[in-house]
């Protein structure tokens, strides 16, 4: 198994436990997400990408893997991956060149 692959199995295993202990909470941001990540003016591809290039900006790895894989699920190429990279490290700097190589190749595993 990669380590891609690795990784979201330990974030299903870690969200299920977030889930049944702090019940209220994540039921509330569920409905949040839910309610922001429609379609709406913005596709859902779009604020996925928008997702991901704000989960670069503030360096967090479960976030950005979790919206570059919504992202591929709903039709981003390589190419729109890239450019929501470049857009994060013009907004985050050095840091996100670091965050933004990670996804492009998480984005690379999912694309093949």
């Amino acid at each position: 198994m990669s380590k891609l692959k690795e990784s979201f199995v330990m974030r299903d295993e870690e969200n299920q436990l977030l889930d049944n202990t702090c019940l209220e909470v994540m039921d509330a941001f569920g409905k949040v997400h839910g309610a922001v990540m429609k379609d709406g003016v913005l596709s859902r591809k779009n604020k996925s990408l928008m997702a991901l290039g704000i989960a670069i900006c503030v360096r967090c790895d479960g976030c950005m893997f979790s919206h570059v894989e919504s992202a591929v699920l709903l039709g981003a190429s390589m190419n729109e991956i890239a450019e929501t990279v470049e857009v994060a490290i013009l907004m985050g700097g050095g840091p996100s060149t670091v965050f933004g190589r990670r996804a492009l190749k998480a984005a690379e595993e999912l694309l093949s």
